[in-house]
C-alpha cells in the first residue's frame, strides 16, 4: 500500500494509517512520511500485501519484543555481545597422576619398549607409564634377578654348586621370592614417603617401575659378578656406578609418577636406596 498524498500533490504529512506486515503494525517514523521497506517484496496483484513472496518476509531478529532463540553455543556471532573466547579451563584440563578421573598420560608400553625405555628414555616411559600397572614384567624380571643374585655372593655361590641339585634349586627359589618381597615392600615404602611429601601417584605403577628399576640397574653388575666375583675390583666399582645410576633413575620415577620436584623425590626413594646399598652393595665391596 502506497503512502497517500494531499491534493496538493506534496507528501502528505497526517499520520498514516498503520499498515499490516504480517500481523505487526508498522509506524510512519521516516522522512516525508513515507514508510520504510524492511526488505519486503511488493505483493502480486490482486493479493495482500501482507501475503508477498519469502523475499518480502520481516525479519524482527534482535527487534524490540522479536528475540530470536538459539542454543547456547550456537549464537551467530552477529548477535553475540562480545566474541566468545575460549577459557583456560576449557584449553588446559590440570592433570594428576594417580586421579582416576584423569586421563593416563600415554597408551600402555609393551614389556619391550618398557624394558629398553627405562634404560634408553626414562624420562618419557616414566611419564608414560605413571597410570598404567607393571606387575608382569615387574615381577618376572624381578625373580629372574633373584635366581641370579644368590651367585653374585662368593661364598653363597660355592656353597650352592657344592650341593646336591635337590637341595640347591629349594634355596635359589627362596632367594628370587625373598627379593620380590624385599623388592615389594622397599617399593611401597618409597610410594608412601612420596605421598607424605606431596606426591599424587598411585601405588601400583610406583612400585612396579621401582622394582624394574633396582633390578634392572644391578644386572651388569651381577653378571660380571657371577663370573669374576665380588671381590674383584672392577665388579666393586661396577656396584657404585650402578647404585648411582638407580639413585637416578628412581628419583626421576618418583618425580614423574607423583608430580614432584628432584629433592623431594630423592628424600622419598633415599629409604630404599639405603636398603639397596646395605643389602647388596655392602656385603660385595
Amino acid at each position: 500500500m502506497a503512502g497517500s498524498r494531499n491534493e496538493s500533490g506534496r507528501d502528505g504529512d497526517v499520520q498514516q494509517p498503520h499498515q499490516q506486515y504480517g500481523g505487526y503494525p508498522q509506524q510512519n517514523t521516516s522522512p516525508g512520511g513515507q514508510q520504510p521497506h524492511h526488505g519486503f517484496a511488493p505483493a502480486a496483484e490482486g493479493e495482500p500485501e501482507y501475503f508477498g513472496s519469502a523475499a518480502s518476509t520481516p525479519s524482527y531478529d534482535n527487534s524490540p519484543g522479536h528475540t530470536r532463540a538459539f542454543s547456547i553455543g550456537d549464537a551467530p556471532d552477529a548477535y553475540a555481545p562480545y566474541p566468545p573466547q575460549a577459557t583456560q579451563q576449557d584449553q588446559v584440563a590440570t592433570y594428576r597422576a594417580g586421579h582416576t578421573t584423569a586421563p593416563p598420560a600415554g597408551p600402555r608400553l609393551g614389556w619391550k619398549p618398557l624394558l629398553s625405555g627405562i634404560v634408553m628414555r626414562p624420562s618419557a616411559t616414566f611419564w608414560q607409564m605413571r597410570d598404567h600397572q607393571v606387575w608382569g614384567p615387574a615381577l618376572i624380571v624381578t625373580f629372574l634377578y633373584g635366581l641370579l643374585a644368590v651367585f653374585g655372593f662368593d661364598s653363597a655361590r660355592e656353597d650352592i654348586l657344592d650341593a646336591t641339585l635337590s637341595n640347591s634349586v629349594p634355596w635359589v627359589v627362596c632367594t628370587a621370592i625373598a627379593v620380590i618381597l624385599c623388592g615389594l615392600m622397599l617399593g611401597a615404602v618409597t610410594n608412601a614417603l612420596a605421598r607424605q611429601l606431596g606426591g599424587a601417584g598411585a601405588w601400583a605403577p610406583t612400585v612396579g617401575l621401582a622394582m624394574l628399576v633396582t633390578s634392572l640397574t644391578d644386572a651388569p653388575r651381577l653378571a660380571f659378578a657371577v663370573f669374576l666375583g665380588s671381590a674383584n675390583s672392577f665388579v666393586q666399582f661396577l656396584g657404585w656406578a650402578t647404585w648411582i645410576g638407580c639413585a637416578f633413575l628412581l628419583t626421576s620415577m618418583v618425580s614423574k609418577s607423583h608430580d614432584l620436584p628432584w629433592p623431594k623425590a630423592l628424600g622419598a626413594a633415599s629409604i630404599q636406596l639405603i636398603a639397596l646399598l646395605v643389602l647388596f652393595k655392602l656385603p660385595v665391596i
